[in-house]
């Protein structure tokens, strides 16, 4: 309800003029109003509209794969293996048809010397709103996809930190998401990537001791806490994690339909460590 400029008007009108000056006031603060509703309606309307839900979600879409494009070119000559990394992700968002084909073209364009990195990422923060879980759930995308090979290139390293400056992510910030992911990635494959690695002259149930033990180590890691921590403060990091990567509440914040895959994986990620820890504290 616009009224401000009515109140305005009538109180300076009756200041400088008495009830006559009130009357008049009040007749230019009701234009005011009158104008100012006006243009509120077509800053929300026509020319003036902000993009839709579906237009948002499709640039986020989009700058992912771009910046992920852009971030594998990082090392120099795109590899075949570097192609195939950006095709498990597409196959994780199971991505068919158009979908796949508009995430190939968005890698592409990042691949390109030219790419305006900078304002790519500036339209991710306008088109989220700036929403925390959001921008770091893109961060996330980009660090999963470069250490989708088990390792980060120093080069990677380098525009990963540009990719969270220009969303508002501190080297500190990034450094913690880099050892989490890195400890994620272990975690998934059973502490040791699914191989006994050094380790093959272990009996079985050593191996499995050491398998667990390390297994529990990187998912007080995927958790971002230390193992001293105590019940209450491991219950605290769980929650808060699982709170900014809920897939519904992402959804529901603009996340790209195509993504809730990837959305479901970290969550689930995070809930397997949390059981792992539960288990080995017994609470």
């Amino acid at each position: 309800m616009h009224i401000f400029g009515k109140i305005l008007g009538t109180f300076f009108g009756f200041l400088f003029g008495g009830p006559f000056g009130a009357l008049f006031g009040l007749f230019l603060g009701h234009q005011f109003d009158k104008a100012r509703r006006l243009r509120q309606a077509g800053f929300n309307s026509g020319f003036g509209e902000g993009p839709s839900q579906a237009q948002r979600q499709e640039e986020f879409f989009k700058a992912a794969f771009s910046v992920m494009g852009h971030v594998a070119k990082s090392k120099g000559q795109v590899t075949r293996e570097e192609i195939q990394l950006a095709s498990t992700m597409m196959e994780r968002m199971n991505l068919h048809g158009e979908q796949k084909l508009a995430a190939q073209e968005a890698f592409r364009e990042g691949k390109s010397a030219d790419f305006p990195l900078e304002r790519v990422l500036e339209r991710v923060s306008i088109s989220t709103g700036g929403r925390f879980d959001l921008l770091q759930f893109f961060l996330e995308l980009q660090i999963s996809a470069a250490f989708a090979d088990g390792e980060i290139h120093p080069a990677e390293r380098n525009v990963l930190h540009k990719v969270a400056q220009g969303l508002g992510f501190s080297s500190e910030q990034l450094e913690q998401r880099l050892r989490m992911q890195e400890a994620a990635f272990r975690f998934q494959r059973g502490g040791f990537g699914g191989s006994n690695g050094g380790h093959s002259h272990q009996s079985g149930g050593q191996w499995q001791q050491a398998s667990t033990a390390d297994q529990l180590s990187d998912a007080y890691k995927l958790l971002g806490i230390d193992s001293s921590a105590d019940a209450k403060a491991i219950k605290r990091a769980y929650r808060k994690l699982m709170n900014e990567h809920h897939p519904d509440k992402l959804m529901a914040k603009g996340l790209p339909p195509e993504m809730m895959n990837v959305a479901k994986e970290k969550a689930q990620e995070i809930q397997n460590a949390y059981d792992l820890i539960k288990k080995s504290k017994g609470f």
